[in-house]
């Protein structure tokens, strides 16, 4: 496969592919213009955050799914997950996703097929060429912070599927952002409980047993592998003032 990268709705391939914006904006500062180019990167960013608030501004309540772009249609997580965006769709809430294939597409698929509002938020990534077919309501992103101030502003409860780093990444970071008060109290929900059982055993050995951590940390987080259960945990408090946004 060629190189190729995109930049809103623009697509480049082989000698045209450039780099992404977060790794231009990582760069050292010793390097290139990057220097004189930094000022004018903040109205690239201020124009994510404007576009975002407007398009998710009215959304209502929603929940946000997290998980594995590389989970293929044949394997059991994949139908889960279909099962996952249904039942959300079915209790009138907004599904989440970050708008790739695997996981993200599955949950996607799953709230469109029953009707309900299926959000896929994308960002710019050399192995997630463009968004899945499921979503209704999308938008692409070039820098991670942006899409996942969007993920925490506008749901009110998170699902964490199986996944590699960028799920963890999502996932810690809410977890971060309820234990210092930052976000609002919210239900968040591990699905898959082969894949997650030895971070729970770890958390509450290493992190609560080594003080690292306080026992209401691990409040609110919930461990499953029922799909239905799934559903019914992150959303029990939604429309009852539980349900406040994260964000």
């Amino acid at each position: 496969m060629r190189d190729r990268s995109f930049e809103g709705g623009i697509v480049r391939r082989g000698a045209q592919a450039r780099r992404y914006a977060d790794q231009d904006l990582l760069r050292n500062p010793g390097q290139d213009s990057v220097l004189q180019s930094d000022p004018w990167r903040v109205l690239r960013i201020q124009s994510e955050f404007v576009e975002g608030f407007e398009a998710l501004g009215d959304l209502g309540p929603a929940v946000g799914v997290f998980g594995s772009a590389r989970v293929k249609p044949d394997d059991p997580l994949y139908d889960a997950a279909r099962r996952i965006g249904a039942g959300l769709a079915r209790h009138g809430v907004a599904v989440i996703t970050g708008g790739g294939p695997g996981l993200m597409a599955a949950t996607n698929a799953g709230a469109d097929a029953a009707g309900g509002t299926s959000v896929g938020l994308c960002i710019e990534l050399p192995f997630e060429e463009s968004m899945n077919e499921h979503v209704n309501l999308g938008m692409s992103f070039r820098y991670f912070f942006c899409r996942k101030v969007m993920f925490i502003k506008y749901t009110q409860g998170l699902i964490a599927m199986p996944g590699g780093f960028g799920t963890f990444d999502e996932v810690f970071e809410a977890l971060t952002l309820l234990q210092t008060g930052k976000a609002e109290s919210a239900p968040v929900v591990f699905f898959g409980r082969p894949y997650w059982d030895g971070l729970f055993a770890w958390m509450r050995e290493a992190m609560l047993g080594g003080g690292y951590i306080d026992a209401a940390d691990l409040d609110g987080l919930h461990l499953t592998d029922d799909p239905d259960e799934a559903v019914e945990l992150v959303t029990a408090g939604i429309g009852t003032g539980a349900g406040a946004p994260l964000g």
